[in-house]
């Protein structure tokens, strides 16, 4: 289908259903809001209590309830962590009132924690859909910052591989099958520091939602799942600013308002030089050079009652130069930028459209140099885009939603060799894709969602559809069966190196090289078995066709045609998540088990018959992990003073164990020894178990009267259990030893951070 004909089919549709006119009924909309600082609220429940209906703001803060009979009503709305507000609303024939609504954070009085109803998780407990708040990502006990992408890795079905990587690993799936959107925008490389941390800065985000899988057709292009963060708009009541000082990054934030708007800055940067100075006296391979940075920005301003604009920005970059051996040095740049801006558009009470512009740039230069000899890659992406998104409520029952997004992405691989050119792939492809989906509420236990997406890459011309469906079933008020089922596509393919992520590598789809997919199906039960406590339990099974990577057996790329470069796998992964919380009192936290399984099958690998590579056999992966448990905990001794504690569980890695060694003298090419190396099947032996304790204590004070004050005291791996990261084999022992690289020891920490 061209692509006129599906925007054709996109306005019809759209200009069809707005036609319906609206009957003699009434409605309410508007925006939820933080009465301290004016930033919207996500996801925020509001419903009308005498008829029991009601709605979720979406991710612009906007609700509207429509046909409503005329008549009076009390409008409540709530959200996590907020006081819950309740309003008397009288409604005339054809009236569309517009009420926004501010809600009051709870306060640090012990007799008022948190308190929540069962309809605030509500939103959350979708399928396979999670939200990490950002209060939690700033009191959790980190190493280096408070991290978006480890508190994430808490949640059941995402797992981490190990303490220096901060990449999500979604239900069997590899980092690169995670679409990961900042303000509505791709970031291609989200991590810092070798990939120890992520590059979104707990300070300037607002809001983080996760779709581990099933997710619904207004999103595309991973075959895994979506993480999308948003960062904030800034404070619309006064001028607020935050400074917090650690022993090795420290980070700054303003924001404020402006004349109908706001804004907000926020920067970050690495504090290591002083203490890798010291190292540097004592300690072979300390880097000669580190730092990294990142900056966000946004502005805001309502043009109209009904419209309002938005630009937000992001750069982040890293530079390393590490010293090995006498005559070898590695030198590595690496970072991201982004840009979106957005028109948010109230239509009328039953439509609501946000458009978006969206740039994106990656960049990675790793240079190495050998006894003399350079070695230079150059891997680059600039994606810029427009996105238009739709939501029409044509009756109570129904809420249809549809959108575009196109673009143009350019990807670039460079290699030379001793300053000669050895390889050069430049793709440049546009793309599109658009969706339209139904959420049908045909009574109050029943609720289904479908939509289809339509995926078109001209680079090899490739097009695709993704069918998408959901339903759900509650019984009562406590309890929630659902189901979920989905295609996806991915036309981009992450090479990754666990040990630096400035050596990953992006490539592409083209002739040749079909994009990979994947069905996915999910079954839930959710419920909530005491007042304050939620209980979740999820299972999944997901298949991973036309996997593409570099062919490792491909040793001299040049001369050879793109597709040529590449061999094709499948995979498979399954499991179980089960996902205990207790939002309420003085003692908060969550339980989360998996249990999960993930393969992969690859060309070559534990082929039964050697000369057969092709007849290959499943292996898993090494971020596979049977079992898997995290434990978070957070107490509130008064007013002051609180506690927290994370404890992790997992199955050891998989790896490959080395049999042994051959060697060969005298061989007609060489005078020189040269060894064969035999090994075992692909990863099919584990490393130890993984567990650790980490703890954190935090007071909270003030700053000479000036402002708000907390210190923060940590003690990550608490009783120093010393994980094994791999093993390195020293061959020219006989017999050969076998040494542990471990992961990190115990290790304390202190910051401290000033609000002004």
């Amino acid at each position: 289908m061209k692509h006129s004909s599906f925007l054709f089919i996109f306005i019809f549709v759209f200009g069809a259903l707005f036609a319906i006119n609206a009957q003699e009924t009434a409605s309410v909309n508007g925006y939820i809001t933080d009465s301290r600082t004016g930033e919207t609220l996500i996801m925020a429940n509001i419903a009308l209590l005498e008829i029991n209906r009601g709605t979720s703001s979406n991710t612009s803060g906007y609700y509207t309830i429509t046909n409503i009979e005329p008549g009076t009503y009390t409008l409540a709305a709530s959200y996590i962590g907020y006081r819950r507000h309740e309003t008397e609303i009288t409604l005339e024939p054809g009236q569309n009132l517009r009420l926004n609504i501010e809600l009051l954070p709870e306060g640090a009085q012990l007799d008022a924690i948190v308190v929540t109803s069962d309809a605030d998780r509500e939103e959350m407990r979708d399928i396979g859909r999670a939200q990490v708040t950002t209060q939690l990502i700033k009191e959790l006990p980190s190493v280096i910052e408070p991290d978006v992408f480890r508190s994430v890795q808490l949640l059941p079905g995402v797992k981490a591989a190990s303490d220096f990587s901060s990449g999500l690993y979604v239900r069997g799936g590899s980092p690169d099958q995670t679409l990961i959107l900042l303000d509505e925008t791709t970031v291609y490389n989200p991590s810092h520091f070798f990939g120890f941390f992520s590059t979104f800065n707990p300070d300037a985000v607002k809001d983080v939602r996760l779709y581990k899988g099933g997710y619904p057709a207004e999103y595309g292009g991973r075959i895994g799942s979506v993480l999308s963060v948003f960062n904030k708009d800034g404070n619309r009541m006064e001028n607020r600013g935050t400074v917090s000082l650690g022993l090795l990054a420290s980070r700054a934030s303003v924001e404020g308002p402006l004349n109908r708007g706001s804004w907000m800055l926020a920067v970050r940067r690495s504090t290591l030089e002083p203490v890798l100075s010291v190292l540097r006296r004592s300690i072979d391979g300390v880097p000669d050079r580190f730092y990294f940075y990142d900056i966000n920005g946004k502005l805001n301003f309502d043009a109209t009652e009904n419209d309002r604009l938005s630009l937000a920005f992001y750069a982040g970059n890293d530079l390393v130069s590490i010293p090995f051996q006498e005559d070898a040095n590695i030198r590595l740049r690496y970072g991201n930028q982004t840009v979106s801006g957005q028109w948010r558009r109230i239509f009328s009470d039953r439509l609501f459209g946000f458009f978006t512009f969206t740039g994106s740039r990656y960049f990675n230069r790793p240079e190495f140099e050998i006894a003399g000899t350079p070695f230079e890659r150059d891997n680059d992406i600039h994606d810029f885009s427009f996105k238009g998104d739709l939501e029409f409520l044509p009756n109570e029952h129904h809420t249809i939603s549809a959108g575009i997004w196109g673009g143009n992405i350019t990807l670039r691989y460079r290699d030379w060799f001793d300053n000669q050119q050895t390889f050069n792939s430049r793709i440049r492809s546009q793309y599109l894709s658009a969706y339209v989906q139904n959420r049908w509420q045909p009574t109050d236990r029943w609720i289904f969602t479908g939509g289809v997406r339509f995926n078109s890459f001209s680079e090899g011309n490739y097009t695709r559809f993704d069918p998408r469906l959901s339903a759900e079933y509650r019984p009562t008020e406590a309890l929630r069966f659902q189901a979920a089922y989905g295609r996806y596509h991915q036309y981009l393919s992450l090479i990754t190196n666990e040990a630096f992520s400035g050596f990953d590598i992006w490539l592409t789809s083209d002739e040749g090289v079909p994009p990979a997919y994947g069905d996915q199906f999910v079954l839930g039960a959710k419920t909530i078995p005491f007042s304050g406590y939620g209980f979740d339990i999820e299972l999944y099974y997901r298949t991973m066709r036309d996997l593409f990577e570099l062919d490792p057996f491909v040793t001299d790329p040049a001369g050879l045609d793109y597709h040529e470069l590449f061999r094709f796998g499948e995979g498979y992964a399954y499991g179980v998540e089960l996902f205990l919380e207790k939002q309420t009192g003085s003692l908060t936290g969550f339980v989360g088990y998996t249990y999960g399984i993930t393969r992969r099958k690859f060309p070559g690998f534990n082929a039964p018959i050697l000369d057969d590579p092709t007849n290959a056999r499943f292996y898993p992966p090494k971020y596979d992990r049977t079992h898997d448990v995290n434990v978070v905990t957070s107490y509130r001794l008064n007013n002051r003073w609180s506690a927290n504690a994370v404890f992790n569980y997992a199955t050891g890695q998989a790896y490959t164990r080395p049999l042994g060694r051959t060697q060969f003298s005298n061989v007609p090419w060489d005078n020189a020894s040269r060894n064969v190396f035999v090994v075992g099947n692909v990863n099919a032996s584990r490393l130890p178990s993984y567990h650790r304790l980490d703890l954190s204590l935090s007071r909270q004070g003030s700053f000479f009267d000036m402002g708000d004050a907390e210190w923060q005291l940590q003690l990550i791996n608490v009783y120093s259990r010393r994980n094994v990261w791999f093993y390195n084999y020293d061959f020219d022992e006989n017999p050969v030893k076998r040494e542990d690289v471990n992961l990190l020891p115990i290790i304390p920490s202190i910051s401290y951070t000033v609000n002004f």
